[in-house]
Formats: C-alpha cells, sequence, structure tokens
C-alpha cells in the first residue's frame, strides 16, 4: 500500500483497530466533535463576524419555549447514543453510520443539497425522456428506415434490455469505482450515441446507436438515488428523495411535449440528395438528449460521494467534500461564521483496494489495465452475490418480487393504454369503410385522394391515376384497361386477384408486392419510387403524444402528496396501499369503451401508482449498506426493465382480443406486490448504513 501523502493521517493498525483516523484527534473519545471552535490567529477571522458578540444573541423561539435545533440534534443524539450503548457491542459500519449521520445534521441541508437536487434530477429526466423517445418516433422511423413490423418490433425492446444491461453494470460498477465517475462515464456515452443515432441513416447503425444510449441511460436511476441519498440527513431523506422523483415525470412531460412540437413538422429537417435525409423525427432525438447534456455539465462540479470516499479509506477527500458541504449550507444560510468542527472521521480500510494497488504497481500498461479490469468484475460479482447473504436475504428476495410486479403491471398497462386506443381508432376508421360494387369508369381522370375504400368487379378503362394518395384502398376482382397511374403515393393499398392490360406505372410505390394474385398483360413500371415515405397526415397522430402527456401529468398529485407523507405515513404504507389501490384501479378497465375513458383511467393508474414507486426507490436506498447500495439498486432496476419487457409483451398480445386477461394480470400482479410490500420493515427512523 502507498504511503499516505498527507502527514495528518494517522493509521491505527494494532489489535483489532482497522480504522483510519483524521486529524490530530484520533485518540480521542466519540467522534471528534470539538467543543469549541479551534483557536484561529487574530487577524483571520472572517469579516462576517466581525463586532459580532455570541453572547448578546438569543434564539427567538426561546420566549416560546421552543428548543434550539441545535438542542434537538443534541436530544437525537444522545438517544441514539443511549440506544447503541443498550444494544451492546457496536460493529465498525455501524460505528461509521451513526458518525456520518451526526455530521450530515452539523451540514445541514440547503444550497448544495439543493444544487445536486438539480443535477441529478436532470438525469432522471433523461433516463424518463429514453423511455419515451422510440415510441414517439417510431411511426416515421419506420417510413423513413423502410421498417418491417419485426423490426419495429426489435427497436422497442432494445430499449429496456439496453436499459436492464445499463443498470446492471453502472450499479455494479458505481459501489467500486464511486457515483461520481459512473454517472459521468454513463451520460457521456448516452449522449454520444443519442447523438450519433438521430444521423443514422440505416436500421442497423439507428439500432446499435440506440442500444449503446440505452446502456448509458440505464445506469442514471441506480447511482443517482444512491448518490443524492448520501448527502442527506435521516429526517430528510424520504420527503426529498421522493421530489427527486418527479424529475422522472418532468421527463415524460418533456418528450411528449418535444416531440408534438417537432414531430409532425415536416418541413423542420433537410435533405443532402437521395441518401442522406434528416426528418423533423431525427430533430426530435437531438432535442431529446438536452437533460443528458445539462446534468453532464452540471456533475462536472459536483463532488464525489463522501459516503462512498469513507467506505474505501479514503478519509481525507471524504473530509474536504464534507467540509464545502458545510461551508456552502451555512454561508447560504446568511452564517458563514459557523465552524465545520469534526476532526477526524472513522472509516474501515479496505484490503480489496490493497490488492488492485498492489497488483497495478507491475508489469506493462496492457498488463496493469487487464489486471484492474479483472479485479474489478470479480469485486462487482462478488457484491452481486452477496445480495443473497443471510443478513440481506429475506430483503433482496421481498424487494425483487415488488419491483417485478410493479413494473410488469405498470409497464404492460402502459403499453396497453395507448395500444387499445389506436385499436379502437380502428374500429371505428373500418365501420366507416366505402365499398364500391361493379362500377364501370371509363375515360376519367382521378386527381382526388381515395381514402378508406373497397371496390369489388370494377372496370376501369382509359383512366388516369395522376398526382393522388391512395390509403387504405383495395382493389378486388377488378380490371384495369389502358389506365396510367402517374405520382401515386400509398398507404395500405393492395390489388387482389384483378387484371391489369396495358397498363403504364410511372414514378409511383406501386410495388409488385401490392399486386396480389393480379394477371399483368403488357403492363409496365417505369421510374417506380424506391425506399419509404413519411406520410405526414397519419405517421404523426398527435393523440400518442397528447395520450403521454397526460399520463405523466397526472402523476404529479401522487408524487406531491407521496413526498409530503413519506415520512408521515411511511414507506411501507405507502408501497403496500398505493399498489392495493392501484390494483382495485383495473377493475374500471372493464368500462373502457371510448378512447376518452382509457384515457381517464391510464390518468387514474398512473396517478396512484407513483406513489409506490416513490415508496419503492425510497425503501431500495434505505435497505442496502453503502457497500452494496448501488449495486443492489442496478440488479433491482435490472429485474424491473425485464419485468418491463415481459409486461409489454405480453399485455400487447391481447390488444383486440380480450380485457379480461390483461386486467386480471395487472390485478395479480399488484396484489401479490402490496401485500409482499406490507412485510418490509419500516426504515423511517433508520440511520443510512
Amino acid at each position: 500500500m502507498m504511503a499516505d501523502p498527507y502527514q495528518n493521517n494517522v493509521y491505527h493498525q494494532g489489535g483489532d483497530d482497522s480504522y483510519g483516523t483524521y486529524g490530530e484527534g484520533g485518540g480521542q473519545e466519540g467522534y471528534g466533535y470539538q467543543a469549541n471552535y479551534p483557536p484561529q490567529e487574530e487577524d483571520a477571522a472572517s469579516d462576517a463576524t466581525e463586532g459580532h458578540d455570541e453572547e448578546d444573541q438569543m434564539y427567538e423561539g426561546e420566549y416560546q419555549g421552543i428548543p434550539h435545533p441545535d438542542e434537538v440534534k443534541a436530544a437525537q443524539r444522545a438517544a441514539r447514543a443511549k440506544s447503541r450503548a443498550a444494544g451492546g457491542a457496536v460493529s465498525e459500519l455501524e460505528e461509521l453510520s451513526e458518525q456520518y449521520e451526526d455530521i450530515m445534521e452539523d451540514c445541514g441541508h440547503g444550497r448544495f443539497q439543493w444544487t445536486l437536487f438539480t443535477v441529478l434530477g436532470l438525469a432522471l429526466m433523461a433516463d424518463g425522456v429514453e423511455c419515451f423517445v422510440v415510441a414517439f418516433v417510431l411511426p416515421s422511423a419506420e417510413k423513413d428506415l423502410c421498417l418491417s413490423n419485426a423490426e419495429k418490433g426489435m427497436l422497442g425492446l432494445m430499449v429496456f434490455l439496453s436499459m436492464m444491461v445499463g443498470a446492471f453494470l453502472w450499479g455494479g460498477l458505481a459501489d467500486k469505482v464511486g457515483r461520481r465517475r459512473c454517472l459521468i462515464v454513463a451520460l457521456a456515452i448516452n449522449c454520444i450515441f443519442a447523438f450519433l443515432s438521430s444521423f443514422a441513416q440505416g436500421y442497423g447503425f439507428f439500432l446499435f446507436f440506440r442500444l449503446l444510449s440505452g446502456i448509458g441511460i440505464g445506469g442514471t436511476v441506480p447511482i443517482v438515488y444512491s448518490y443524492f441519498s448520501e448527502f442527506l440527513q435521516m429526517d430528510k431523506r424520504g420527503e426529498h428523495l421522493s421530489w427527486l422523483c418527479m424529475f422522472w415525470m418532468i421527463g415524460g412531460i418533456y418528450a411528449s411535449f418535444t416531440a408534438w412540437g417537432i414531430i409532425p413538422r415536416y418541413g423542420w429537417g433537410f435533405s443532402m440528395g437521395t441518401e442522406f435525409q434528416f426528418h423533423s423525427w431525427r430533430v426530435f432525438v437531438l432535442v431529446t438528449a438536452l437533460p443528458a447534456i445539462a446534468s453532464l455539465v452540471g456533475l462536472t462540479f459536483m463532488p464525489e460521494s463522501p459516503r462512498f470516499l469513507l467506505e474505501n479509506a479514503k478519509h481525507d477527500e471524504a473530509w474536504m467534500i464534507l467540509k464545502q458541504v458545510h461551508d456552502t449550507n451555512w454561508r447560504a444560510k446568511g452564517q458563514p461564521e459557523k465552524v465545520f468542527t469534526v476532526t477526524h472521521i472513522n472509516a474501515p480500510k479496505t484490503a480489496e483496494d490493497e490488492f488492485i494497488e498492489i497488483q497495478a504497481a507491475t508489469g506493462t500498461a496492457v498488463q496493469r489495465w487487464a489486471v484492474r479490469s479483472l479485479t474489478l468484475c470479480k469485486l462487482v460479482l462478488r457484491n452481486v452475490a452477496s445480495l443473497l447473504s443471510a443478513e440481506l436475504r429475506f430483503s433482496t428476495l421481498f424487494m425483487a418480487i415488488i419491483w417485478f410486479c410493479m413494473a410488469f403491471s405498470y409497464y404492460g398497462l402502459s403499453v396497453w393504454f395507448p395500444d387499445m386506443i389506436k385499436h379502437l381508432q380502428h374500429e371505428e376508421y373500418e365501420s366507416k369503410v366505402k365499398v364500391f360494387h361493379r362500377e364501370r369508369v371509363e375515360n376519367f381522370h382521378f386527381n382526388f385522394s381515395l381514402v378508406n375504400q373497397i371496390h369489388k368487379e370494377g372496370e376501369y378503362i382509359h383512366d388516369k391515376f395522376i398526382s393522388i394518395e391512395m390509403k387504405s384502398v383495395k382493389f378486388e376482382d377488378s380490371l384495369f384497361e389502358d389506365c396510367h397511374f402517374e405520382n401515386i403515393r400509398s398507404t395500405d393499398t393492395v390489388f387482389e386477384n384483378c387484371t391489369i392490360r396495358s397498363t403504364v406505372f410511372y414514378n409511383t410505390d406501386l410495388w409488385e408486392e401490392k399486386f396480389i394474385d393480379c394477371r399483368m398483360e403488357n403492363t409496365s413500371f417505369e421510374h417506380s419510387k424506391h425506399g419509404c415515405h413519411l406520410n405526414i397526415v397519419e405517421d404523426n397522430d398527435v393523440l400518442i403524444y397528447l395520450v403521454s402527456f397526460l399520463g405523466s401529468l397526472a402523476v404529479l398529485p401522487g408524487n406531491i402528496i407521496s413526498a409530503l407523507y413519506m415520512e408521515k405515513i411511511g414507506r411501507v404504507k405507502i408501497i403496500g396501499g398505493s399498489m392495493l389501490i392501484s390494483a382495485g384501479c383495473t377493475f374500471f378497465l372493464f368500462l373502457s369503451f371510448s378512447q376518452s375513458a382509457i384515457i381517464a383511467l391510464q390518468c387514474l393508474f398512473c396517478g396512484v401508482s407513483v406513489a409506490a414507486w416513490n415508496g419503492i426507490d425510497v425503501v431500495t436506498v434505505e435497505l442496502y449498506p453503502a457497500s452494496k447500495r448501488a449495486t443492489a439498486f442496478g440488479v433491482l432496476n435490472a429485474l424491473c426493465k425485464l419485468a418491463a419487457v415481459l409486461g409489454s409483451t405480453v399485455f400487447s398480445s391481447f390488444v383486440g382480443i380480450t380485457k379480461a386477461i390483461p386486467i386480471l394480470l395487472s390485478f395479480a400482479a399488484l396484489v401479490c406486490g402490496g401485500l409482499v410490500a406490507l412485510r418490509l420493515p419500516d426504515t423511517r427512523e433508520k440511520i443510512l448504513q
């Protein structure tokens, strides 16, 4: 192990003491708080304290019998110390947790936490945006990139699979490499490949870039909550983590609003010949990367989690960051004279880091990189396996069930709602189809669009179809003789069992695949349109944006209520109660006979279920120790994405077939998760381990 460059950092390795001690007060009892401020040079006094006599000040609540906040803190610490003494021997990590909680109470909650809150909220917002991007661009991208149904399904599936890999990967690395460093790399990967995906002209490149973009953004959720929680004191943790959850909702609103405003604006794009097209949906992909870019910039000014540094025996860095937090908050509150009174911080000294350093000091650069990477992989996998240890086994099992059940139902219904709306639209559209039977048209110039029509056994002689659009048109058993088709754009148009004689198709997208069992006699296809085209009217239906916008906006009341009552009611009751109420809401889906009813029920379901999500996020942070917190969150979030894939696949397969199965599946999943949640321990008064 290399010697520490700081001379005032003394390591005590004798006996059972495996702690490193910061400062010269290592031999003092307690946690290293000075009763009085340290002596200062006479001319080193702050300008803010000049002429300031502390004895002349009196706490304004003293007249009303209200205890001073410092007295409350002292009483809480005394109660914890008494409880600790009554409990017998205290482990090293428990002692560190107690001391860290006391330090965070002294640092207070202020400007630093709110700044970090905004920066990490933007990262969480980027994760929310990522879940909507492909769904919003798919109607336009499928024509621009000529996607088949299988390719569209793979693209939608790849979003969640890549985020699943990212959650597992970055969550594990964040406990070994650092929260801030991993989050910066993850967001950078997301920004780079999201940018490249907007310029990809082929399906393969677009899929590859979105895959890497998803792996990057997948790490935000497990890192953000772990990172922010380690700057919060116990009585602020539940509420402010719940407020942080609101940024995911803001991400959905941002994605819906920008898609609504950009994608239908077809003229916003540009092209360079026929090989490079940059339509408006690509502009939307670029705009959705802005939250990640903003968060990435903000993170460069934020420090690493001091709790992570203490877990890895980096005492000096942790002390400096805690001092920064303390000074930033009290200076913003107008009390710059308050001094950070911590003289030493106890923290375990790990052997894992020594192993890395010893190996890294030998060999070539490639060998050192290989040893570091291999060691890091082993440490991450060992950390994952430790989630099933005796003390964490039941917590991990219960949380896995809750995460899976909630995600299966939530994401399954999130796909089912818009698919049902599209199905109802399709049924309504088909009910208005016009049927023409045995019509005979001669020497006629069709200069108007043909929409939603079926022509049976018709005869078209010497007719011209020029510069028109054919949408959902079907010709059955019809005759076309000496006709001329020119500059035709078609959607869902087919010719079935028709006879076509002496007819010319010039500059059309009516390919041979659209002629089913047809007889061609002296017919030619000239300058046929290759590739695909955007249908501005149909592909940019704003209803999908409206539904997502309302669904995201509907969670606002649930977010506010859960944040305000997270500490009063408790995490367990909020999770269990919200999941059971959401289960009851699913039975109203039997009444979803119209588009407006489905939208209203979606808003109701999202508004109730968000409280459960907030509670799940808070409990996941609080159940696991700092050395395993991001790993556990990453594993559970990866399981969440797997459940999302299964739920969306299963639920969408029953659209147009039956409502009963999706409703019963979501009901059973929510009830199961809600009942299991009620078995969780209450973590409100638990110090972050």
